[in-house]
């Protein structure tokens, strides 16, 4: 099968991926738990912590190929361990088959076991960014791990950025990278501006008391459901489930009763530590080969700016598959189901052998 005709069947079986992805999705080796610490970390601020527990999962022997997989943003590497995702890499026979593959998924700075500010410091965490993010993954790749090179990186949306940070300022440590749901140029525009609104609609509450808060903050639940609202879902896709207003009543109502993110400092730093993200003025320094995924319905990266056009035409040995925005797409969420880029990243891998 072509593959145009593969990303048509993956589509069509995207509608299915969330309740069938139980039964269809193959086992792949137990993963497992790790910490390490980082000694004397020095933020891009100037401050330091004597000690960075930075929490990580493995899948595989590390005799394996090693490969990086990086979250989102408020994600954690136990969070990528869904039969949507997981499922439909690490089991045999599929791209990432952990028998051949030694893989490496790190909790950020910042979530899942890694530090954090509510361990103890609440406001007065250093406020890290995506280069201490990245900074910090690497120690513990090379550090932690004892790793001198990858064979691929790879990362979904704020992982998707930190996989382009690493191509650039690490270029001959790893030889593949597939940045999804992101784009290699300054954050900016209305990614930006909403991310800029989401953390001051949080830090102008009163409750929120300048980070010393005794409760979480009220707004904290709201904001939250309003960004994931409005920078992800799909256009077409949100139409069709909520076609009504009724039906759209429904889906704020349900949002609105889900959990809300846990901790307030923890979510304003999460999502403030983009700030600094650009790697546009280093991509001719490139060395990997580059499969760069986005959706054409990304609410955060859309293509009609041509933004990203313009930076892959820049990297050697880089192509871009753009999905097709439908029904059954999701937005910026499209590509946090790997059915539908599985079989185009078994292709990549099979063109590098």
């Amino acid at each position: 099968m072509t593959a145009p005709g593969l990303l048509r069947r993956a589509l069509l079986l995207l509608g299915l991926a969330v309740v069938a992805a139980p039964a269809l999705a193959a086992d792949y080796p137990a993963p497992r738990e790790g910490s390490w610490t980082a000694r004397d970390f020095r933020f891009r601020t100037g401050e330091t912590l004597p000690e960075l527990r930075l929490g990580y999962v493995t899948i595989g022997e590390p005799t394996g190929k090693p490969v990086l997989v990086l979250h989102g943003t408020g994600g954690s590497a136990r969070g990528l361990l869904t039969p949507a995702f997981a499922g439909e890499l690490f089991g045999p026979g599929q791209p990432l088959d952990a028998t051949r593959y030694y893989v490496i998924i790190p909790d950020a700075l910042g979530a899942g076991r890694s530090a954090k500010p509510s361990d103890g410091l609440g406001a007065g965490f250093p406020r890290y960014t995506y280069a201490d993010m990245v900074q910090a993954q690497h120690r513990l790749v090379t550090e932690g791990l004892g790793l001198r090179h990858l064979h691929l990186v790879l990362g979904n949306s704020m992982g998707g950025m930190h996989a382009w940070l690493w191509a650039v300022t690490w270029p001959e440590m790893m030889d593949a990278v597939v940045p999804m749901a992101a784009q290699p140029t300054e954050m900016a525009s209305r990614n930006w501006m909403l991310r800029r609104l989401l953390v001051e609609t949080i830090r102008r509450d009163p409750a929120y008391a300048d980070g010393h808060y005794t409760q979480q903050p009220p707004s904290l639940r709201i904001a939250s459901v309003f960004y994931a609202t409005a920078t992800s879902g799909g256009t077409l896709a949100t139409q069709a489930a909520a076609p009504t207003r009724e039906a759209a009543d429904r889906l704020v109502d349900q949002r609105l009763a889900a959990n809300a993110p846990a901790d307030a400092n923890d979510f304003i730093w999460q999502w403030d530590s983009s700030r600094d993200y650009n790697p546009a003025p280093l991509l001719e320094r490139i060395r990997a080969r580059v499969l760069a995924i986005n959706a054409a319905d990304d609410e955060r990266n859309p293509p009609e700016t041509g933004l990203m056009q313009a930076a892959m035409a820049r990297i050697p040995n880089s192509r871009l598959l753009l999905i097709p925005a439908s029904e059954q797409t999701q937005g910026h969420g499209t590509t946090g189901y790997a059915r539908v880029w599985a079989e185009a990243l078994r292709g990549f891998l099979r063109e590098m052998e």
